[in-house]
């Protein structure tokens, strides 16, 4: 039986939480003293890094101590990483090689738990994309010599369509590799498995929390495995429409705060 209110929400960012400014709504800093104050832990879960989010929710001193980062490659609990899953190094290699041969368009951001790189040639306007989800971002002459077994995700910006052109062409080169497409220009490639409903799961397992007193809030295909795994799956109403058609209830839009409006349901 699902727990009518929840004590581990896993919350999308973009098209979720964020609102039609772009910005975390004033309303949620206190929502989440609330919510600490009743036992319910709130994780911002998003394809965002680590380092990203952290500045992201560091402007008050209520904040957050748990983050599902890099589209769940990255697992972040008071103060440290408990969970990563490195991507083997001749897959990214092979990944690498194939993108450095597709049309132009289509540019590399390299993940690690720590921070990212992003090739020194990458064109300013891309550049000033990466820069609003990749806070730690060094620029490099070869991402081919920081390929390491620390790489997390490829993120692939895609100035067409990810879905339409991102996908096969990935896909083509690494079949069992996850890829999750989270907005309409931007996917990300992780091992296989990978997403942020494993990654749901694996944070409830450290918390000694039920599968059926978890709760995820999302809106787009990378929120898919999240709303899977959930004991109450809630998508937006801004919603892809594949995630309507496996969630529970819908939620009032990200412009209208419907995900600060459900958990403020839940804590009364």
């Amino acid at each position: 039986m699902v727990s009518a209110s929840p004590s581990l929400v896993a919350l999308d960012m973009d098209g979720t939480l964020i609102d039609g400014t772009g910005q975390i709504p004033d309303d949620f800093w206190d929502l989440l003293g609330r919510a600490q104050f009743a036992g319910m832990t709130i994780a911002p879960a998003s394809g965002r890094q680590l380092a990203t989010l952290r500045d992201m929710f560091s402007v008050t001193n209520t904040r957050p101590d748990t983050f599902i980062a890099e589209n769940g490659s990255v697992v972040w609990h008071r103060g440290k990483i408990v969970s990563t899953s490195p991507m083997r190094r001749d897959i990214v290699l092979r990944i690498l090689e194939a993108l450095d041969k597709a049309p132009s368009g289509m540019h590399v951001v390299l993940c690690k738990p720590d921070y990212s790189c992003t090739a020194e040639t990458m064109p300013p306007e891309v550049t000033a994309e990466v820069d609003k989800y990749y806070h730690a971002n060094r620029h490099v002459a070869s991402l081919i010599d920081e390929v390491d077994t620390q790489v997390v995700k490829i993120a692939l910006f895609v100035e067409s369509d990810a879905e339409k052109d991102g996908v096969p062409l990935v896909s083509g080169v690494a079949p069992d590799y996850t890829v999750a497409v989270s907005s309409k220009h931007w996917l990300d490639v992780m091992a296989p498995g990978v997403n942020k409903g494993v990654a749901l799961m694996e944070l409830a397992k450290v918390l000694g929390i039920k599968q059926e007193d978890t709760a995820a809030i999302g809106d787009y295909l990378n929120d898919f495995e999240m709303l899977q795994q959930a004991g109450l799956a809630v998508a937006m109403e801004n919603a892809h429409p594949d995630l309507k058609a496996i969630a529970d209830e819908v939620a009032e839009s990200n412009i209208e705060h419907g995900a600060l409006k459900k958990i403020r349901e839940w804590l009364n």
